[in-house]
């Protein structure tokens, strides 16, 4: 089996103080560990031989064992241990967090089979406590109708969240959430969940969840900012003569008055309607169009050439 240098590793000097080799694994381990490496085999692996180094460097006794091993132990050759290595006895430097397993054969064989101490794993965040710090947080798309985001109120949401397993490898998970859609929130806003964004580590507190909100198209409404818009489709003689047509809203449909001698293309306005809230609540507008028949008995052809012949408006 091959010896494992582990001042190179750590890229410290043979004689290093423990603060250097305390400094010089604190920086590595910044850099390779999984929780800041996700998916990635590479950082993972560098994390162990450094976590490996560092915990025989950081006891004085287990690296008297091991300097007295020296580097002439090559592979291929039958280890020697020390004299009194059959009666020295290890423990673990840390309550646990990296989990310890994949230590090679070179430290199985100095000091235990599988990385145990008297019958404790050892481990530990990469400075010797419990490493705690926030969960990432997390932005996923939520999506609207016109109507959920003008009235608000409870919604079920599923989410998908990373989450390490018991081997310590990251995989994604589904969870459902009761969500509290406030009313008027508008294309684009985010809604902020507290605590239900990625695990914290080391007991830290999870991160926040963000639903970035998107509105789906509607079959009646286009949206303008926080104005809602319906095109009104009327006759020629609704237009003249003005009516009261009933007009769908966000809020259900309301009753309106038509003036007399609208065009197509102007806008009538309800106010209120829209999305948003108090004084920054949008309105819905209600513009004209003017259809015409396509195909005329006799008879109405008839009355629109009487109609035609003795009008006296100009529409050029």
């Amino acid at each position: 089996m091959e010896y494992k240098d582990y001042y190179t590793l750590l890229g410290v000097a043979k004689g290093a103080s423990q603060d250097e080799v305390s400094k010089a694994f604190k920086k590595l381990a910044r850099k390779y560990h999984p929780d800041l490496n996700p998916n990635n085999a590479e950082a993972e692996s560098k994390f162990k031989e450094i976590n490996e180094a560092y915990e025989v460097l950081k006891d004085p006794e287990k690296r008297k064992l091991y300097d007295s091993l020296g580097p002439n132990w090559k592979e291929g050759q039958n280890f020697q241990p020390p004299p009194g290595f059959e009666h020295f006895q290890f423990r673990s430097g840390g309550p646990g967090g990296f989990d310890g397993e994949g230590f090679s054969d070179f430290f199985e064989t100095l000091f235990g089979g599988a990385g145990n101490f008297g019958g404790q794993r050892f481990g530990g965040d990469p400075f010797g406590r419990p490493m705690r710090s926030k969960g990432r947080d997390s932005l996923v798309s939520l999506t609207l109708t016109l109507e959920e985001a003008y009235h608000g109120g409870p919604k079920q949401v599923v989410v998908q969240e990373q989450v390490r397993g018991m081997d310590g490898r990251p995989h994604v998970q589904h969870k459902t959430l009761d969500v509290n859609i406030p009313a008027g929130v508008k294309d684009g806003a985010k809604i902020r969940l507290a605590g239900q964004g990625s695990p914290g580590h080391g007991g830290g507190p999870a991160g926040d969840l963000l639903l970035q909100v998107s509105l789906a198209e509607h079959a009646l409404f286009r949206l303008e900012g926080v104005n809602v818009l319906y095109d009104l489709r009327l006759a020629p003689w609704e237009a003249v003569l003005g009516c009261s047509v009933r007009v769908p809203t966000l809020d259900g449909p309301v009753d309106m008055n038509i003036p007399a001698g609208l065009s197509s293309g102007q806008k009538l306005r309800l106010a209120g309607k829209g999305l948003g809230k108090g004084a920054a609540q949008g309105d819905q507008f209600v513009r004209i169009a003017i259809r015409t028949p396509k195909e005329l008995s006799e008879q109405e052809r008839s009355l629109w050439q009487e109609l035609a012949d003795q009008s006296t408006f100009q529409a050029r």
